[in-house]
This record gives C-alpha cells, sequence and structure tokens, in this order.
C-alpha cells in the first residue's frame, strides 16, 4: 500500500497495534525526548503527543523504533524497492535475466516525481515559534528538527531530479538566531547540499532551501539512504512509498512538497554563518558549537491537522539504529558491488556507527606464499576509506573472507574474536595521519581533523585468546584496576587524563612493568576511566575505545618500534581509551524530568504496561 500523507500511516499503525496516543500534556523541553528514549529502550510502539505544551501542533515519534515496524510499512514495495536498488548497482543483472528484472524498469518509470498544483490551496502559514520547540538534551543549544527532508537544487542545473534531499539537524532558535526570521544549518561540507552551496557561493548568489517534515514514511527514508549514483531521492521515495513524489513551486519560486506536513523555506547567502550547536548527537555526546550555514526564513506552511515528526539522537541503539537495519535491508548489497573484492562492510552502531567499521574482503594475491598476510584487503581498505559516508570512518577493521566463511561484520564479539587471533600488530595496523574525521567526533586535534587506522588481519590464528588476567600483573600507579573485557581484550583503569605528556609517561611505565608478564593471550589492552562499566558488556567496551580515542595519538603498543616509517609493535597494542580534555562531554539525562515520565507508566495513564 502506498500511503498519501503521515496521517494514513499514522492510522494504519495504530490499527495494527504499532501505536499508542499520549493524551495527556508534554513538555517539549527534555520532557518529550525522556519519553521518547524510554519506550525505545522497551522496543515499544509509535508515540503520537496530542496534546504538547506551547504549539498548536500534534506530534509522533519512534515511527521506525523496531525494524519489524519499518518493514510493516513498506511491506508491500520492499522487495521491488531492492531489486531496483540492487539493478542500479549492476545493471548487467538486466542482460542476464531480462525477464526477472524487467519491473524494476517500469518501477523507476511510476516513481518519477510529478508537478502538481492542486495542492497549493491545502496550505496554511505558520511561524518557526509555534512549532514544536522540541529539546532533547539538558545542554542543547535549543530546539531542532531531527527529522527534516532538506531540499535543494544545483544551480547550474535546476529542476528536482538533479536536486540533494539530505537529513540534516536544523537549528529552530536558541544561541544568536533572530526568533522565526532566522535558523541554523548543520551539514557535513561532502554532502550534497555542501556542493549545491559551493556552487551558489562562486556565482554570489543565495542557495534556496525547502525543508520538509513530515508526509508518507518513504520520504524521510529516501533523504537518509546512501543510493547509487543517478538514482534521485524523489524517484527513490516514489518507488519506496508506491506513490510519485507531489510537488509544486511557491509564488517565490521555492520547491514545496505537497504531500508533507511542514514546509519551511528560506535562503542561505554566501559565508553567512552563525554559531549553531551544542546538541546531543549520535555518538553519546554532544556536538559542540560553531559557525554553521544561517538559513532565512521565508515562509512556514502546514498542512491542516499537520503533525510533526521528530526522532530523539543519543548513544546508539535509538531509533536511527533501525533506520540502519532497515536500509541495509535495502542497499546492503550496493556497497560491496560498488568495490571490486569487498565482500560485506557494517558501520558499528554500538560505537557510534562511524567511528568503527567491520570489513571482510577477498585475500587472492600471491596464493603461492607460504604464509598468508594481508594484500588485497589493504588495497579494499583504501576504497573503504574514500567511499562516501564510509570515509569518515575512523578505525576499520578488515579481514580475509577465505579464512573464516561463515564469519559476519554484525556479530560484534565474534568478528573481534577473529581479529584478535590472527593479529600481527608488528605487520598489521596502518595508519593515516592529519586527515579528516567526522565532525561529531571530538577526539581529534579540531573540528573534523583526526587521523584512521586501519586493522587489516589475514592468515592463519596465531594464539589461543586468554580469559582470566595474567598471575604476575603488578600494575604501577596511577592504574588501580584490570579486568578482561572479551577473550583477547584488558581493560585497565587509570587516573584521570591530564595532558599527552603525562599520559605518554604513565604509559611508558606501565609498559616497563608489562615486560615480565606473559601477555601472548591478550593482544588487546584499553586504558579507560571506569574498568567495570567498559568491561560490563562489548557495547561498551567498543562504545568506550573507539569513540574516545585518535588513532595517532592514543595508540601505543609493547615493545614498539618504527622502521621505514611504519609503526607496530611486538606485545598488546595500548589503546588509551580515557576521557581527554578536549572531548565533548557525554549525554546524561536529567533526573527530574525522569521522574515527571514515571507518572505516564502508572495504572490509567496512556503508556501504563508500556515503561
Amino acid at each position: 500500500m502506498g500511503y498519501r500523507n503521515l496521517a494514513e500511516c499514522i492510522a494504519d499503525l495504530e490499527k495494527h497495534g504499532h501505536l499508542v496516543r499520549i493524551k495527556e500534556e508534554v513538555d517539549p523541553y527534555l520532557e518529550m525526548a525522556a519519553i521518547h528514549l524510554r519506550v525505545y529502550e522497551k522496543q515499544g510502539p509509535a508515540l503520537l503527543f496530542e496534546n504538547v505544551k506551547g504549539s498548536p501542533f500534534k506530534a509522533v515519534s519512534n515511527l521506525f523504533g523496531t525494524l519489524e515496524r519499518s518493514k510493516f510499512m513498506f511491506r508491500d514495495s520492499l522487495p521491488k524497492v531492492e531489486q531496483l536498488v540492487a539493478l542500479r548497482s549492476d545493471p548487467m543483472k538486466a542482460l542476464k535475466n531480462p525477464f526477472k528484472y524487467a519491473g524494476s524498469a517500469l518501477t523507476a518509470l511510476s516513481a518519477l516525481p510529478l508537478k502538481q498544483s492542486l495542492f497549493k490551496s491545502t496550505f496554511q502559514k505558520t511561524s518557526i515559534s509555534s512549532l514544536p520547540q522540541i529539546v532533547n538534551w539538558p545542554m542543547d543549544g535549543g530546539p531542532f528538527i531531527t527529522m527534516p527532508q532538506v531540499f535543494t537544487e544545483d544551480i547550474d542545473k535546476p529542476g528536482v531530479m538533479n536536486a540533494n534531499v539530505g537529513m540534516y539537524r536544523i537549528q529552530l532558535a536558541g544561541n544568536d538566531y533572530v526568533q522565526d526570521k532566522e535558523i541554523g544549518l548543520h551539514y557535513q561540507i561532502h554532502r550534497g547540499i555542501g556542493v549545491h552551496q559551493t556552487k551558489a557561493n562562486a556565482k554570489g548568489q543565495p542557495l534556496k532551501v525547502s525543508i520538509f517534515v513530515g508526509g508518507p514514511p518513504s520520504h524521510p527514508l529516501a533523504a537518509v539512504m546512501p543510493l547509487p549514483e543517478e538514482l534521485s531521492e524523489l524517484t527513490f521515495a516514489g518507488a519506496l512509498g508506491n506513490r510519485r513524489f507531489r510537488y509544486f513551486y511557491d509564488e517565490e519560486g521555492f520547491c514545496i512538497s505537497a504531500d508533507a506536513d511542514f514546509v519551511i523555506t528560506g535562503t542561505v547567502y554566501p559565508h553567512e554563518n552563525k554559531p549553531e550547536g551544542p546538541f546531543g548527537d549520535h555518538l553519546g555526546y554532544y556536538s559542540l558549537t560553531h559557525p554553521f550555514p544561517l538559513m532565512k526564513v521565508h515562509n512556514v506552511y502546514h498542512k491542516k491537522d499537520a503533525i510533526w515528526s521528530f526522532t530523539v539522537v543519543g548513544r546508539p541503539p535509538q531509533e536511527d539504529t533501525s533506520f540502519g537495519a532497515l536500509i541495509h535491508e535495502i542497499a546492503g548489497s550496493a556497497i560491496p558491488q560498488e568495490i571490486h573484492g569487498l565482500k560485506e562492510v557494517n558501520a558499528v552502531d554500538a560505537a557510534g556507527v562511524h567511528p568503527l567499521l567491520f570489513a571482510i574482503g577477498s585475500e587472492r594475491y600471491t596464493p603461492y606464499l607460504k604464509e598468508r598476510k594481508p594484500q588485497e584487503i589493504l588495497t579494499i581498505a583504501n576504497h573503504i576509506l574514500g567511499k562516501n559516508q564510509l570515509s569518515l570512518a575512523k578505525y576499520l577493521f578488515i579481514v580475509a573472507r577465505e579464512d573464516d566463511e561463515s564469519l559476519s561484520t554484525n556479530d560484534i564479539p565474534g568478528f573481534l574474536h577473529h581479529v584478535l587471533e590472527r593479529i600481527d600488530p608488528s605487520r598489521d595496523l596502518h595508519f593515516y595521519t592529519n586527515t579528516t574525521i567526522d565532525t561529531l567526533d571530538y577526539s581529534g586535534d579540531g573540528l573534523n581533523a583526526g587521523s584512521k587506522v586501519v586493522f587489516a588481519v589475514a592468515g592463519d590464528k596465531k594464539r589461543a585468546l586468554a580469559n582470566v588476567l595474567p598471575t604476575n600483573l603488578n600494575l604501577p600507579a596511577p592504574f588501580v584496576a584490570s579486568q578482561i573485557a572479551i577473550p583477547g581484550v584488558l581493560v585497565m583503569q587509570v587516573g584521570s587524563y591530564v595532558d599527552a605528556q603525562q599520559a605518554k609517561q604513565e604509559i611508558a611505565r606501565l609498559k616497563k612493568s608489562l615486560q615480565a608478564v606473559d601477555l601472548s593471550g591478550l593482544p588487546l589492552i584499553v586504558l579507560c576511566d571506569d574498568a567495570q562499566f567498559t568491561a560490563a558488556n562489548v557495547n561498551n567496551l567498543v562504545w568506550v575505545a573507539f569513540t574516545r580515542s585518535n588513532p595517532a595519538a592514543d595508540i601505543d603498543g609493547v615493545n614498539d618500534f618504527t622502521r621505514d616509517k611504519h609503526w607496530g609493535c611486538t606485545g598488546p597494542v595500548i589503546i588509551d581509551a580515557r576521557k581527554k580534555p578536549h572531548h565533548a562531554p557525554e549525554l546524561i539525562k536529567d533526573a527530574e524530568v525522569e521522574k515527571r515520565v514515571d507518572r505516564l507508566g502508572q495504572q490509567g495513564a496512556s503508556l501504563y504496561g508500556i515503561i
């Protein structure tokens, strides 16, 4: 079935037990987010907030909160869309099996955007301050749109077929923004909107921006899909939603999504920025205040009975985890087809997505060598780190398919076990220094600045992994505790990080004390602020280890050396994953707000039996 709008989707979810209504008045400042987080943690239903304090509009969240619900919404279109994406990634499939793929061309053709003016009269006007002013976390700089579809056109090739639709966060108020007249756009420089703005800047012209909120669920999903080249987000939205993307242009020349619940139009002038942030982000920390493009608001449109769509961003897993799972269902085969030899890749959600990638590739080079070693997978690693959003990765662990055909990148402990059994730390670490990392990652030495490392592992098992502490482990101060997190990984609690010089001295003392200890079964040591928390489960381990370290600065090793500019070590690799003074603060819930949320779980309240 194809939903014509968000209201139809909500009605369908409610009819089938996938949505509940919250009738009590709720505060958009922290409380709505806290409710969402509590329900998501229970893998609960989508939520329709009917009484939002300070706004005349209803709001909905957690639409994509489970993979089951996400697939339910697209139950009639997923197979043909998966086929369409696969065909665009590998056109030869159509030649090899023309009857099987004959419908894909028809799907794409029937999903082309449709220009219609019939819907102009259905929109009314409002103001930014009348929208639900949802603030997710206590230190956030103001209310944000967290589920937008941001539309821009190429100034050199105008029209919807060359447009970009992306999901970039939008700050509605706070900081230095003029209320109702200015809002902030946050996006990474390599994204489609950034290319469009660069072209507009070069011509000295303002960039027209339309922000859509709501509409059929296929629209926000299309905005986050990593689509193959030349498959437009609007066409994809039409195919996924079984309904063509309908649009028109208003009197000022801004594109309006005819099925959206809300549309905000405005212009971004060359080199006009204002401070945006902080914002609680998907790494589990705040992204801090930085200058980002300023959008001058022209109009705020809404449908009658419009519903505001939002989500809450925080340490994974969150609703965007289910987004990612659905994306993998649809397009999981696309990336391997674009990188020769790549069999599988996974951005590890528990580590904040971008900090850590697991990959499996072919290792077929020089099969005549007595000892297999990483060669082809190093070539594949370079391809991965140059590919779209995969280029934001900071740690890449890549292994050879030939060593274990059953290995999966989605099995975090299993994958790490495979790596740690085989790694040769004198050979297998490859650094990229003074490079770019994710804008939201503050482990480096500046905005977008840091380093990367590839752990490339191929060949036979080299060790049995230890799952107990060495008997003669005596730690020097300030090392106070140690635990085995998973087989092969030793977690050590250390005093607070002061500066790089002191850290180097502390690690030097540690390495000296470890010389007489048998660490053959422990190839990785993680230094942290809280050993019990870090070792409690594998999700905590990868979150701490890979979000709180900058590879070139924070990786050390026992018996380390540099030869021909290659760094390696013969003993365990050490990652200093303590919190550093320049790191962003982590996200912590407001205790008083949590107490207020409890009332909704009481008998007779809207979330009784759910939270």
